[in-house]
């Protein structure tokens, strides 16, 4: 049996801070930046209350993070995975891939159906 996951890390595609923030937004405004999980954390500039409502009912807290604030251990399950994605961190420290980039993507947007993929993966692993 794996360890329970005790931590949820969602990993942006998306750089932090004042420059990596600004160049998103202009490539996203110019067509050549995407991050799906933005699409469902954010609207806008300000946070969505429904994504925080979402999360404040899962069993585990919720990090996100952009790529460039990832440990190196989040940083390698994000690039197997691909960006963005939802990981899981298990008690003993390993990651595993909760929700993919293309699940995120399908979602468009959508808290709701991320919310719906995300318990369904915590309750597959609860039970694995």
């Amino acid at each position: 049996m794996s360890e329970p996951i005790v931590e949820v890390v969602g990993v942006y595609n998306a750089d932090g801070g004042v420059l990596g923030e600004l160049a998103y937004v202009i490539g996203h405004v110019l067509g050549r930046a995407e991050c799906s999980l933005c699409d469902v954390t954010h609207g806008g500039v300000r946070r969505r209350p429904e994504w925080d409502e979402m999360v404040a009912g899962l069993p585990v807290p919720v990090r996100l993070v952009h790529r460039n604030e990832t440990t190196t251990a989040e940083r390698a399950a994000a690039a197997a995975a691909g960006l963005p994605v939802l990981l899981g961190v298990r008690a003993d420290g390993t990651l595993t891939t909760l929700v993919p980039a293309s699940r995120l993507a399908a979602a468009h947007g959508r808290v709701e159906d991320v919310g719906a993929a995300l318990r369904s993966a915590l309750a597959a692993e609860a039970t694995a």
